[in-house]
């Protein structure tokens, strides 16, 4: 199935107490927003969507700065507490569906490589619903966290849990895939767990 050619899109940004560094990720994500319109891959109503997970510092109040700044490629979704990482990206992601084509979500911290976003829309309009960003190396991270991630795969895997290795939430998603993942009634979310169901 060949997707739309010039799809609407909304990156969405899960936060929690991220004032530190969500202005470098605002300017990092306009700018790569910008330039995918510019090369005419995604279309001009594509925006940035932070979705505030019931922070305590001044999270809220740099997403409402960004929205009133420029309506058109912010958007912003506050949660009235803390209901967790894995909520607060299902509700990102179940409320843009409505308004775009595909969803990319992706960590305030941007850790993962937005480099690639224009890759992983190649693959969308190739007919993938569904793409994953998977992290090739881990020579940023401390000796601690690299054993504590593959640890962490390894452990899933012996539950039994369908999991791509070296994936946290850098993913792409298209409509019908968002609409299948709204079917499930899950309490306790994991994301990573349910999504290659």
């Amino acid at each position: 199935m060949t997707q739309i050619e010039k799809p609407t899109l909304a990156i969405i940004v899960p936060c929690y107490n991220e004032q530190e560094v969500l202005p470098q990720t605002s300017i990092r994500l306009f700018d790569k927003l910008q330039k995918l319109i510019s090369d005419n891959i995604i279309s001009e109503k594509s925006k940035i969507t932070f979705v505030d997970d019931g922070s305590v510092d001044n999270t809220w109040g740099l997403i409402e700065k960004y929205y009133e700044e420029n309506p058109r490629n912010f958007a912003g979704i506050k949660l009235s507490k803390n209901k967790g990482h894995q909520n607060a990206l299902l509700c990102g992601l179940l409320t843009m569906n409505d308004f775009v084509d595909v969803t990319i979500s992706i960590d305030a911290d941007l850790q993962d490589d937005i480099e690639i976003i224009e890759e992983m829309l190649k693959n969308y309009r190739n007919g993938c619903e569904i793409v994953y960003g998977v992290r090739s190396n881990r020579e940023t991270d401390s000796l601690f966290k690299k054993l504590t991630a593959q640890g962490f795969y390894r452990f899933m895997r012996l539950l039994g849990v369908d999991i791509v290795y070296n994936h946290a939430d850098f993913r792409l998603m298209g409509k019908n895939a968002i609409l299948a993942l709204a079917e499930y009634q899950e309490v306790n979310l994991f994301l990573r767990g349910i999504i290659p169901m």
